[in-house]
């Protein structure tokens, strides 16, 4: 038999013969206790889970898929994207370990390592964002006992070669997280390409439709997986019935969401890209962007995701072009059916060596809508923007 695709395999499960007669999706089994026929039944575990805090059907039929997606050993699920960060960091490094990471981390997740894990004698160590692969090597220290890395980077959407630096990293005995959302899963698989644990925002892609918070953590070295099952366990984290079964229908046309809102995303970035008041996208997908080389080597897609860097401009001239917009969404997060602006120039202050840009930093997600509709809304937004700069 021929390698199925991924968009073939996520939906097969659903239908595979021999369970008998039963609804398509699992179901949604609400319960702390869960009651047993005899004594001798009540901790046995060959039975299934003996309390409502292991997962249950939807959640162990979501971890599996997730795990056929990753190409995982095991896949858990936590309460949001961040705890997908936290969760490993906290079960793999303790006092007097160095993690190093990119200058451009995820807000929340450069918070938990400054606040909660320094706390606790774990160090940071930042690389710049723009580091080559031999510079990020080189920061590696005979302390460092963890690469966080994320690729693209956030906001401004730097790539790194993560296969270089797997390898690298497994040379020295360096442990790998890689926060992959951008990639879903799909576009590019960590584990294969020889990082350590694979984590992502369900929130986003999977769930697919911005009404529920979750992520994952996958792992393909059972070694590397039992502290970070040990951690949850002894945390006692876990996530509704509800949703894991919304974000396992999500999974399901993840893939065709995907693709489709990629091909979007790139038809408004080239038209971007063109404006006179637009200095440059960032978009690893684009040609003759940073990066651009390493995406098309390594990843088979793009999510819908990028930045746009304005020609000058100042907050101003940003809110007046956001306000001028009728189809994007004023709101955080991506990976949802629908299209969202924020303008991100303030968060790069809190980096140790902010990006020199041309302009003001806007963040643009391409959601369902049509493209040249949505290209019609920002060509409101550009004529509001000319007019606040007068």
């Amino acid at each position: 038999m021929t390698e199925r695709t991924d968009r073939t395999r996520l939906i097969a499960a659903a239908t595979r013969r021999g369970r008998g007669r039963r609804p398509v999706g699992p179901p949604i089994e609400r319960a702390s206790t869960l009651l047993n026929d005899t004594p001798g039944a009540m901790r046995d575990e060959s039975l299934g889970p003996v309390y409502g805090i292991e997962d249950l059907s939807a959640a162990r039929e979501l971890r599996d898929r997730l795990c056929d997606l990753e190409g995982a050993t095991d896949a858990w699920l936590v309460p949001s994207g961040l705890a997908a960060v936290t969760v490993p960091l906290t079960a793999l490094l303790r006092s007097g370990d160095e993690v190093l990471t990119t200058d451009a981390l995820y807000g929340p997740s450069r918070r938990f390592l400054k606040r909660h894990m320094g706390a606790r004698g774990v160090t940071t160590a930042f690389h710049d964002a723009d580091a080559s692969t031999g510079e990020v090597i080189a920061a590696l220290t005979d302390r460092t006992r963890l690469l966080l890395i994320e690729s693209p980077s956030s906001l401004t959407f730097e790539m790194l070669d993560v296969p270089a630096l797997a390898d690298a990293c497994r040379a020295r005995g360096v442990l790998t997280v890689m926060d992959n959302t951008w990639a879903a899963g799909l576009a590019f698989r960590p584990l294969a390409h020889g990082i350590d644990v694979s984590v992502q925002a369900v929130t986003k892609y999977v769930s697919g439709h911005s009404d529920l918070l979750m992520g994952s953590i996958a792992v393909a070295d059972p070694v590397v997986g039992r502290p970070i099952a040990e951690t949850l366990e002894d945390l006692g984290w876990r996530v509704s019935p509800d949703d894991a079964w919304l974000a396992l229908r999500g999974i399901r046309t993840m893939p065709l969401r995907y693709q489709e809102q990629a091909r979007s995303a790139r038809i408004v970035a080239d038209w971007l890209q063109a404006r006179p008041e637009v200095a440059d996208v960032l978009y690893p997908a684009l040609p003759g962007t940073a990066g651009h080389a390493l995406w098309a080597r390594d990843y088979s897609g793009a999510a819908s995701l990028f930045g746009v860097v304005m020609r000058g401009g100042d907050e101003t001239a940003a809110h007046a072009f956001m306000s001028a917009l009728d189809l994007f969404g004023l709101g955080y997060s991506w990976g949802g059916f629908e299209s969202l602006i924020t303008h991100e120039t303030g968060q790069l202050a809190g980096r140790r060596s902010p990006p020199d840009l041309a302009g003001q930093l806007l963040r643009l997600h391409i959601g369902l809508e049509g493209p040249h509709d949505l290209i019609a809304d920002l060509e409101d937004g550009l004529t509001a923007w000319r007019t606040a700069l007068g």
